[in-house]
């Protein structure tokens, strides 16, 4: 690297450090249209990441199943000892290997929970903006495919639109999405698995219990897997 510019302050001299030891990191594929698109999205998808992190901070193995370009994994990289993301989308796999930084490594595998279970047993697993693309009848096998891979004591987060904003959702959100569910719905499906499901309230970035039906976005936390879930 050629000699970096000198700041006024010497303190930001840090910031050339880390360009010649990491690079500038681009974008993943997705969260590279929302930046473009509609910034404040990214905030909100991060945002979800962050929720995570902090529910599953001190974990050991944690799955993350729909990783997309997995740039927002980072976040649950930093409070846990280590993740595999899947997704049944080369297309994001691939970018995923593309973007791999060696100072964060992390497994990620093209998988489709709706042929098996990801091998291997974990201590936490989550899926974020992945079950509203799961069609009503085939959400019991993704849950059980995901389950198979949870460990007794492990915990599981779920995120998703709620129902209520499909009104505001933009065409792109809606083709895809085929199975938005309320809160009061999101937490039935999930007690059919979990002895204890925690459904918060999300709008915007700020996470709270308030009213389900006021709530553009579901996040559930799930402990307490049942017998022969």
């Amino acid at each position: 690297m050629s000699t970096p510019p000198k700041t006024k302050e010497p303190q930001y001299g840090l910031l050339y450090d880390t360009i010649e030891k990491h690079g500038i990191t681009k974008f993943g594929v997705m969260i590279n249209e929302s930046w473009n698109e509609d910034p404040r999205r990214t905030v909100f998808t991060l945002a979800r990441y962050k929720f995570v992190a902090k529910m599953l901070t001190g974990r050991s193995k944690v799955l993350e199943i729909g990783c997309a370009d997995a740039f927002g994994t980072r976040l649950v990289q930093q409070t846990v000892e280590h993740v595999t993301a899947v997704d049944m989308d080369p297309v994001f796999i691939e970018d995923v290997h593309a973007r791999m930084n060696p100072s964060w490594p992390m497994e990620a595998f093209v998988h489709d929970m709706l042929e098996g279970p990801v091998p291997g047993r974990y201590d936490a697993i989550y899926s974020l903006d992945v079950l509203e693309h799961i069609q009503p009848e085939n959400e019991d096998v993704f849950l059980k495919n995901a389950l198979a891979s949870l460990d007794e004591h492990g915990a599981m987060i779920v995120g998703m639109p709620s129902l209520e904003s499909q009104t505001y959702a933009g065409p792109q959100s809606r083709l895809g999405h085929v199975n938005c569910k309320s809160g009061k719905d999101l937490k039935a499906l999930l007690e059919r698995y979990f002895h204890n499901v925690f459904v918060f309230s999300m709008n915007d970035e700020i996470v709270h219990t308030g009213f389900y039906p006021m709530a553009h976005y579901l996040m559930a936390l799930c402990c307490g897997k049942k017998v022969g879930a």
